[in-house]
């Protein structure tokens, strides 16, 4: 079974996860205000991408964009990659292609462990992500094992680019965020994101 074939209810019995439902995961997390220019950029982008209306565009115009902010807020400290293959364990059903993947490593030219965040992109329904997304962390949380890292906690996000859901994997535990955030929050979405880096969510 491919990432992609995961429903919630599938790998959270596949893998044997305890899941919680968390009251705002994040409420505490400050909101960092993005650069001006950004914020203009993104209304533009967000109204291209909601006319067009396809999971492709949100995904570039939208999220990419969110992920190129995260990157120059934290001085290019980290790595993104978009639609490589990760591939971690066939006998689990763990191989697939990542819409997203954040890495703690700066190096761009090849995916390096630590790997912190994996992002799912949805064109409608961001819940429809919510399995894909967890099997993707799980294969986080193997790569990083791999490779000697010791990175507590993997997150994710499912996302149709005007709505975003987050998520936490703690060794066998699943934390849902209840609360979702849109676009327009953009601000509050880029601090849980840099929050997720310093490993603070």
């Amino acid at each position: 079974m491919a990432d992609s074939s995961f429903t919630l209810a599938k790998v959270v019995e596949t893998f044997e996860l305890d899941i919680v439902d968390s009251e705002e995961l994040f409420a505490e997390v400050e909101p960092v205000a993005p650069r001006e220019h950004f914020t203009s950029d993104l209304e533009r982008k967000v109204w291209l991408a909601t006319a067009i209306n396809t999971e492709k565009a949100k995904s570039e115009l939208i999220v990419a964009g969110m992920l190129f902010e995260l990157q120059e807020h934290l001085d290019w400290r980290i790595s993104v990659f978009s639609g490589i293959d990760f591939s971690i364990d066939a006998d689990d059903g763990l191989i697939g292609v990542c819409d997203f993947l954040v890495s703690l490593s700066p190096v761009q030219h090849v995916l390096q462990a630590p790997v912190i965040t994996l992002v799912e992109a949805k064109k409608d329904d961001m819940t429809l992500g919510l399995g894909q997304c967890t099997a993707e962390m799980l294969a986080a949380q193997r790569f990083n094992a791999k490779r000697g890292n010791d990175i507590p906690t993997i997150y994710g996000v499912s996302t149709t680019g005007l709505a975003w859901k987050f998520l936490k994997l703690t060794e066998g535990c699943l934390s849902i965020d209840m609360a979702s955030y849109t676009i327009r929050e953009c601000d509050k979405i880029l601090g849980i994101l840099v929050s997720m880096v310093a490993q603070k969510g």
